[in-house]
Parts: structure tokens; sequence; C-alpha cells
């Protein structure tokens, strides 16, 4: 694990960093499983004075994917966007989902946003349940821009314990970070 914390603490301090966790970002909010926390954090502690400027990509970039999301439910819902919801499991519960979403939709995209509920089902049910475009912009801009910049805030504040308690416990860092996409998955899956 040391080895992996070495070579990821590397890549957070390169110039291709802010483009790698730019694509995560984005890529997380459509169709990619792995949360862009996994290169933030190594990144803010490797540069503390950029951590605001990461969150925004963070923001930028996962309002960006959303709306891919969006556009998936959207427009490819027959093709990819069913697939997406079948890959995941959700396939035969969108009936449910759709009687939620029409009553508490604008709630369920800000608590989304901040937890580890797979935020690509937000983003692909909004397209699908055509739910108001410019709303769910706003509303991922608050919720998503409020977790990466608490994050980023904690990190930065905190970065030297956090570095210290990091690098003795990467490998418990790197499985409760897995642990934490299988139960938003897991939790998702029980809310329909």
């Amino acid at each position: 694990m040391k080895k992996l914390y070495d070579w990821t603490m590397s890549l957070a301090g390169s110039r291709h960093a802010p483009f790698a966790l730019g694509a995560i970002a984005f890529a997380e909010s459509s169709f990619f499983p792995v949360p862009p926390d996994l290169i933030l954090v190594p990144m803010t502690l490797a540069e503390p004075k950029k951590a605001w400027y990461f969150a925004a990509i963070c923001t930028l970039a996962s309002v960006a994917g959303g709306a891919l999301g969006y556009a998936f439910g959207a427009l490819f819902y027959d093709t990819i966007g069913h697939w997406l919801i079948n890959l995941y499991g959700y396939g035969e519960k969108m009936e449910a989902l759709r009687a939620f979403y029409a009553q508490w939709g604008a709630i369920f995209i800000l608590v989304k946003g901040f937890t580890p509920i797979p935020y690509k089902l937000v983003t692909i049910v909004s397209g699908l349940l055509a739910y108001n475009f410019p709303l769910f912009i706003a509303l991922s801009m608050l919720t998503r821009g409020a977790r990466f910049f608490v994050l980023a805030a904690a990190i930065n504040r905190f970065g030297d314990p956090i570095r210290s308690r990091l690098e003795s416990h990467f490998g418990l860092f790197m499985a409760s970070l897995a642990v934490i996409v299988v139960a938003g998955f897991a939790l998702a899956a029980k809310m329909f």
C-alpha cells in the first residue's frame, strides 16, 4: 500500500492531475462508479493552497457529467440510459422511482448529491422523468459544490493530521472508500 500511496501522491502533484480530477468527476456523474474523492483528497493534501481550485474543478466537471447523465435519461433511455439503469440493478424499480421522484425530486437531488448514493442514478432518472433541467443544474451545482468544497475545506484545515493518518493507513482509506461506494449502491437499491 505504501507504493500505491506514493504513486497516488505523485500523480496528485503532477501537472495532469487537474485534468484527471475533472475527467473522473465528469465520468462519475454519468457512468463511472469511482468517486472523484479518490483523487481529490491526495491532490488537496499535495497542494493545500489549491484546495478551492480542485473543489471547483470537481463541482463543474461533476455537474457537466450530470448533464450528460440527464441526456442519457432524456434522449437515450431506450438504449444507453436503460442499459446503465439495468447495469446498476434499478431497472425493475422504475415505477417506484417515478412516484418518489414526482413528490420528492428536488430534495432527492440535494440529498443525493452530498451522499454516497450513486449520483449517476439521479442524473439519468432526472432526464428520464423530464425533471426541470435548469432546476436540476442549479440543485446539482449547490449539492455537488457543497460536497466537494466541504471536503476541500476539511482537508485544507486539517491537512497535516489527515496526511499523517493517510500515510500510515492508506490501505484502510482505500478499503473505506470501496465500502462507501458499495454501500451507496446498496442503499440506493433498498430505497426503491
